[in-house]
């Protein structure tokens, strides 16, 4: 019986999430040993260059020196106390002071914690009851967020999974990403209903799809016309695009910030973040109710300060951003080169190849490209040793490991899979 036969008797669909069963991709999914900088392992011992890193935050890559040593001294210590540690407090300092607009946080343990508990807050701040969210922004399986627009008016919203109740579903409203004036029409007829809005500033679940000049904008001047509160989900963005995430590199103050991957340093750790006053509601200060064993917990907390504070140190976002100017640029080139239509979506180290003749900018369009042709890209380029995210839906990642030779690689590997695509 091989690993992944075995792995289907024990685990639903042989994973623990979906995404790694390569369902929108076709094939068995491999199974990885070790890591280290920009390479994985696999279980037969290949090396590939990873283009995943963990989904984000290995933004320093895999085994940071500085992010290992600072585990193995905590281990000596302990895993988990159940108490207050002085690095939880540390912690919360560095990442608030990278972004002056929020004043408090509260750590938890995974991105769907801290967008779970960020709505309820907004909740109980507003004493609203109703969400807006985005068709194609992945906030987690909370369930709120499993909605979409239904058959009639985007206003309407309808469970997308089993197990998620009709009562949930009518207290999330949903538009599409970028469509600025479908929120209008939403706010116009439930505005005072609505305790807020949560989006990816940076789409990075429908593939990367950066926000329309205007439309963050627009969100932040309908919540405060309605009272509303701006919830910015930057799990994925947060520290990725920029020093204070997404919310820095658009010059937009949200009332609330969700961060994860990066901050955990590769751990299970996120947080969610506000102003002071809407922070003062969360228990023991106030009557939103929100606790975690393992929240803020040692082995985690030591990871993300580690990986924050070299982070800081190295300042390394204009080297990423060159990074991912650079392979955006040859992979473009490889494919007019074969003859190959695809577009490339790209905000900072995060980057979406998508096999489509027009620009994607919103769900629409990005359901409308090519999931097929995306397959044979990904298991083309897994023949050549480079594991891309397996999904024409998701976020690929560089870190700062990526150097110009594995660069030169990914390229290489890239023009030789779209040559195979153009004879096929």
């Amino acid at each position: 019986m091989s690993l992944w036969e075995k792995a289907c008797t024990l685990l639903p669909g042989g994973v623990n999430s979906p995404v790694r069963a390569f369902g929108s991709v076709g094939g068995n999914p491999v199974f990885m040993e070790k890591a280290k900088g920009p390479y994985l392992y696999d279980s037969e011992g290949n090396e590939l260059i990873d283009l995943v890193l963990s989904f984000g935050p290995m933004i320093l890559g895999h085994s940071q020196k500085d992010v290992i040593a600072s585990l193995e001294k905590q281990l000596e210590y302990g895993l988990s106390f159940g108490a207050c540690t002085s690095k939880e407090v540390e912690l919360a300092q560095v990442i608030l002071s990278c972004i002056p607009s929020m004043d408090m946080l509260r750590l938890v343990n995974s991105g769907t914690e801290a967008t779970m508990s960020a709505v309820r807050v907004a909740r109980g701040f507003t004493k609203r009851e109703k969400i807006l969210k985005f068709r194609g922004c992945y906030h987690g399986h909370g369930d709120s967020f499993l909605i979409q627009a239904g058959s009639g008016a985007l206003t309407h919203g309808v469970p997308s999974s089993l197990g998620v109740t009709v009562g949930t579903a009518k207290d999330t409203l949903v538009a599409d990403y970028n469509h600025l004036e479908e929120v209008k029409a939403i706010f116009e007829q439930s505005g005072k209903e609505i305790a807020a809005v949560i989006v990816e500033p940076v789409a990075g679940n429908m593939g990367v799809v950066p926000p329309k000049k205007g439309f963050l904008e627009g969100l932040r001047e309908l919540c405060d016309d309605y009272g509303s509160l701006l919830i910015f989900d930057e799990v994925m963005t947060g520290f990725r695009v920029s020093r204070g995430g997404a919310a820095e590199l658009f010059g937009i103050k949200p009332d609330m910030i969700t961060l994860g991957k990066i901050v955990g340093g590769g751990m299970p750790l996120a947080a969610y973040a506000g102003r002071k006053e809407i922070m003062e509601m969360v228990s023991p200060l106030g009557g939103v109710y929100q606790a975690g064993t393992l929240s803020g917990n040692p082995m985690a907390v030591t990871a993300g300060l580690a990986q924050m504070q070299v982070l800081l140190s190295q300042n390394p976002w204009a080297l990423l951003e060159e990074k991912g100017k650079w392979l955006e640029n040859a992979i473009k080139e490889a494919a007019e080169s074969c003859g190959v239509k695809i577009q490339i979506n790209r905000v900072g180290s995060m980057l979406t190849v998508f096999f489509s003749e027009v620009p994607v900018v919103d769900t629409a369009t990005a359901l409308a490209s090519d999931a097929k042709q995306f397959s044979k890209f990904f298991h083309g380029m897994l023949k050549r040793g480079i594991y891309l995210p397996p999904s024409q839906y998701e976020a690929a990642f560089l870190s700062t490991e990526h150097s110009e030779s594995v660069l030169e690689k990914i390229a290489s590997a890239a023009k030789e899979v779209f040559q195979e695509m153009s004879r096929s």
